[in-house]
């Protein structure tokens, strides 16, 4: 079983609403109890969106806040280790789900023409990245429906049990 602790530094001085937003899911206790549902294995893994324990026929989403506007171009990158926030092909359509880049991703997740908008990072994780590679290298389950070819979501899931804020 994957088990740890991950620290995130955000950066709400360059990405304030991006933080905010993050923040106000830490807060309600929104992200307890959800799943890491993505391991894209050399790239991210995501999470935030899916309540424990995923269903593999019907995985649905928690019912989120209002979108967000996409924040980029503020000096921030999708490099190693950040955390950005997932979102739909709306650039503004980004609400819970998080990613955690595993490796520099920036030219294909920044602004630019492999990506258009790119995805808005708002920190980066300051301890815990053993934490984060023993949940690409658990036992993982391909659900070709919900992921692409390549991708899985670990098996037994990998389980957020407490977020918090702690300053």
């Amino acid at each position: 079983a994957v088990g740890g602790t991950v620290v995130v530094t955000l950066a709400p001085d360059k990405t304030p609403i991006t933080a905010d937003n993050f923040l106000a899911y830490v807060n309600s206790g929104f992200y307890n109890g959800t799943v890491i549902h993505r391991v894209s294995p050399g790239f991210v893994i995501q999470g935030g969106g899916y309540a424990a324990p995923i269903d593999p026929n019907a995985p649905t989403p928690k019912t989120t806040n209002a979108a967000i506007a996409l924040e980029v171009g503020k000096g921030l990158s999708n490099t190693q280790w950040t955390i950005a926030m997932a979102r739909s092909s709306d650039p503004a359509s980004a609400t819970a789900q998080f990613f955690i880049n595993l490796v520099d991703n920036s030219s294909s997740l920044d602004p630019g023409p492999l990506n258009g908008a790119g995805y808005a990072v708002f920190g980066s994780v300051s301890a815990g990245t053993g934490t984060v590679t023993s949940v690409v290298t658990a036992p993982c389950s391909s659900i070709p429906f919900f992921l692409p070819s390549g991708e899985c979501t670990p098996s037994p899931n990998v389980v957020i049990t407490s977020a918090v804020q702690t300053q």
